[in-house]
């Protein structure tokens, strides 16, 4: 039996274009609060603001995304998307002030909303449903790539070569996102015209009501993951490790790289739930390997549970909103699992930032492991029951049958 085609031209093409996508990203994100504070003079509070103001425009623009790719088309919203990223990342030049820096980021962050929803919409589309666990796990990984890519290329750029040409560098990687999108040919499972689609505004149409139970598991789960994103090199200078952080999250990837071919078809064959109760679990573990860690061999042994872990649970939940919505409802389900998801990071950063003032990173690293056994709970109860209902109702005759 012949497998569905899954690495098309299109598929990598949208996965490259998620990759530059991200790349953009992750190179801005680690360098302007500094750029901020070195040269435009501001407070370590003002700084912060660059990525608040850009993930909180992310969020609030990928419902309305969700809704525009419903009824204008998913091309169309893809290139609009992507040109007002890459026209907000050509503006980081211009501005001299703080607010000017803070107008561009709520541009760029309105762009990068609606692209992300864009590229994950259109990915689900592209991907066969039979392999669609496994289509999900490379895609995402373009993601997590860019994540080890970015930082190093943003520092290396700022420190080596000034800040200018730091946003020529945003701008050129973003233009390479516009690029591969626009050789994506989206195929039309459905015209927009044909589909009658509300057009009076309404706060239940901003959301897909069927992927919010996953989401809210997958928010839950991010704000662990906040807490290494803002703070496992902070914790790596406490323990005197200082010199092998920067490898954390390459060791992430590494793994995820290697796993991603057989955790992606366990996915498609046993469904989500035998996979995501082992990957808490390694999450969880990992977790509280790196709270004990005393030496590099444990420091990174946990980037790599912790990479089989949550980076395998991140597309496994995404997968699980795609496939519970109706096909035309997949950018509504990619808004709303992204949108609920980034909330849970942006809360999860502050959240987690004012119980680390209270204490160390080791003791807060501990109670993330345990935290993480409490989303299991949630995935049981948010997913699991909620599937096990849905499908009494669907076959009570059935369900009937099986009882007696």
């Amino acid at each position: 039996m012949n497998k569905s085609k899954l690495w098309s031209k299109d598929f990598i093409s949208v996965s490259l274009s998620n990759f530059f996508l991200f790349l953009t990203f992750y190179i801005l994100l680690v360098t302007l609060p500094s750029y901020a504070m070195d040269e435009l003079h501001s407070s370590s509070s003002v700084a912060g603001l660059m990525t608040t103001v850009f993930l909180l425009s992310a969020i609030v623009s990928r419902p309305l995304a969700g809704q525009w790719l419903e009824s204008k088309g998913h091309k169309k919203v893809l290139l609009i998307a992507l040109f007002l990223f890459a026209g907000a990342s050509l503006l980081y030049i211009f501005p001299k002030t703080i607010t000017g820096f803070l107008i561009v980021r709520l541009l760029h962050g309105i762009g990068f909303g609606m692209a992300t929803t864009a590229v994950g919409t259109i990915v689900a589309d592209i991907i066969p449903a039979s392999r669609r666990g496994e289509g999900m796990g490379y895609f995402v990984m373009s993601t997590n790539i860019a994540m080890v890519i970015g930082p190093f290329v943003g520092l290396f750029s700022i420190q080596q070569w000034g800040s200018q040409t730091l946003f020529i560098l945003s701008v050129i990687v973003a233009i390479c996102s516009l690029l591969t999108g626009l050789s994506v040919k989206v195929t039309k499972t459905e015209q927009p015209n044909e589909i009658k689609v509300s057009s009076s505004f309404s706060f239940r149409n901003l959301f897909e009501a069927s992927a919010v139970p996953i989401a809210i598991v997958g928010s839950f789960m991010a704000i662990v993951y906040s807490a290494l994103l803002s703070f496992v090199s902070i914790y790596a200078t406490e323990i005197h490790l200082a010199n092998v952080a920067s490898l954390f999250f390459v060791v992430y990837a590494i793994v995820l790289l290697l796993s991603r071919p057989f955790t992606g078809k366990w996915l498609d064959q046993y469904g989500p739930n035998v996979i995501s109760f082992p990957c808490i679990a390694l999450f969880a573990i990992g977790m509280f390997v790196l709270s004990q860690s005393n030496g590099a061999f444990t420091f990174l042994l946990s980037a790599g549970m912790i990479g089989l872990g949550w980076g395998t649970l991140f597309p496994t939940f995404q997968t699980i909103a795609i496939q519970d919505a109706e096909p035309r409802k997949r950018g509504l389900a990619t808004a709303t699992f992204l949108s609920i998801y980034d909330t849970g990071i942006a809360l999860g950063s502050f959240i987690v930032g004012i119980i680390a003032v209270k204490m160390d990173y080791s003791t807060l690293y501990f109670f993330c492991s345990f935290y993480i056994l409490i989303g299991a709970a949630l995935y049981y109860l948010l997913h699991m029951k909620k599937q096990r209902t849905s499908v009494k109702v669907e076959n009570p005759q059935q369900t009937k049958m099986q009882e007696i």
